[in-house]
């Protein structure tokens, strides 16, 4: 086997789920605190390439579907719970801590965004990234959470690629 040996971790999955919620509960204060303080659609410069916006996404990344009339949220919301739910099983069985980590990370952020979906029917953006014009679409910790979680496990995939009921 190439890279660090992928032995099972010894932490309860109450952890993995408990990080996971913890990194939920972060995103939602936040996107609550930018509510508060920020009008939507505000812009405000944190530095050259970096403002702090409020912004609305009724769509997924990118804003995929914003403009499809309604019935994603439901889509989405069916999407991100069955993705949240196939998360905690997998948490429940024996993983090495860094495949647990990906996981935890991605289940964090697909929770963050489950309740901003259910709740308000759109999801809460406040991070965004510029350069000479150029605007990364805006994003949120859930964002990053996921993408962190689900790079981590890529990267884990390349460097021990053993099939994971060996893991």
């Amino acid at each position: 086997m190439n890279g660090f040996p992928m032995t099972a971790r010894v932490q309860p999955p109450t952890l993995w789920w408990g990080i996971a919620a913890v990194l939920a509960l972060i995103d939602q204060s936040l996107k609550l605190g930018v509510e508060h303080l920020y009008e939507l659609g505000s812009s405000v410069a944190v530095g050259s390439f970096f403002n702090i916006v409020h912004a609305r996404n009724t769509g997924a990344a990118f804003s995929f579907l914003a403009d499809a009339g309604g019935w994603q949220r439901y889509l989405f919301v069916v999407v991100a719970l069955a993705v949240a739910l196939t998360l905690v099983a997998i948490l429940q069985r024996e993983r090495h801590w860094s495949e647990a980590l990906g996981y935890c990370l991605v289940l964090g952020g697909a929770v963050g965004n489950l309740i901003d979906r259910s709740l308000r029917g759109f999801v809460v953006d406040y991070l965004d990234f510029h350069y000479q014009g150029w605007h990364w679409p805006a994003f949120n910790l859930a964002d990053i959470c996921i993408v962190s979680g689900a790079s981590f496990l890529l990267v884990i995939s390349v460097i021990s690629p053993a099939s994971p009921s060996k893991r």
